[in-house]
């Protein structure tokens, strides 16, 4: 595989990374915009243009409310821009997984991810097979016959990865999944979101607000203004150091978030 050499903003080189595949990207975003409303329309996201590379973990940061999880939803297919051109390449839709866990908790950990297979056409004889198997990868072996109200806020999470997972998306939609959890469970899991996103090759799009996750898991990261959402900001994090990185892109946030306050 070849390898590209990131820079941070400052122009310090850091170690190469391995370079995402080449071919058609994962998704494209062309000129998008979204608003909502005829009269006095509100704008939420304008003219957005996004590539996310096949096997590139992307996240996109910003303010609350300046359209990070509409954008999600625009590319999961649940909702329809009012300009512009989404393509996802492949023909399975983009695995979406939500902030709040959404599991049923009339179910067992492992029905809760069969129904995403019964769902997804999978023979109800192989379901079982598949859901023991996807509960072992997010390390939750042995789960499978808890409720809900038995797991832990973190395991509760893990259970709603590998239900994402079980939709058998190239492209794995994330919107702010670690938000609620504390920050050891949230430092733990995102070991394991890299883990995995490594194993399976999958094209990540991660939305959060923190600057340290962003940075922390993305190969890039990219930050939009507040609303309307455009992108203000882009940056190749790879080996970067951290506290560097992080706090470059603070100050970014930051001065979006001061501009939105002016208004």
């Amino acid at each position: 595989m070849s390898e590209t050499v990131l820079r941070v903003p400052s122009g310090a080189p850091v170690r190469p990374v391995p370079a995402p595949p080449a071919g058609r990207p994962a998704v494209r975003l062309t000129r998008v915009s979204k608003w909502f409303g005829t009269a006095g329309r509100q704008t939420v996201l304008e003219d957005v243009s996004l590539t996310v590379r096949r096997g590139e973990f992307l996240c996109v940061l910003g303010a609350s409310g300046c359209g990070k999880s509409t954008l999600l939803n625009l590319v999961a297919g649940l909702d329809r821009p009012s300009a512009g051109d989404i393509d996802v390449s492949g023909g399975r839709r983009p695995a979406l997984m939500f902030q709040e866990h959404a599991l049923f908790p009339w179910l067992t950990a492992g029905r809760n991810i069969e129904l995403a297979l019964r769902l997804r056409g999978v023979p109800r004889r192989e379901r079982r097979e598949e859901a023991l198997r996807l509960l072992e990868l997010v390390r939750l072996k042995g789960a499978y016959g808890k409720r809900i109200h038995e797991l832990s806020g973190g395991m509760r999470q893990r259970v709603a990865l590998a239900r994402a997972l079980a939709q058998d998306g190239d492209v794995l939609l994330m919107d702010e999944p670690f938000a609620a959890l504390d920050a050891i469970t949230r430092d733990v899991l995102h070991e394991e979101l890299a883990r995995i996103w490594s194993e399976r090759g999958l094209s990540v799009v991660f939305v959060t607000h923190n600057v340290r996750e962003a940075v922390r898991l993305g190969r890039r990261v990219v930050l939009l203004s507040s609303r309307p959402g455009r992108i203000v900001g882009e940056w190749s994090a790879g080996d970067a150091p951290e506290a560097a990185l992080t706090a470059t892109i603070t100050d970014a946030l930051r001065k979006e978030i001061r501009r939105h306050g002016r208004r």
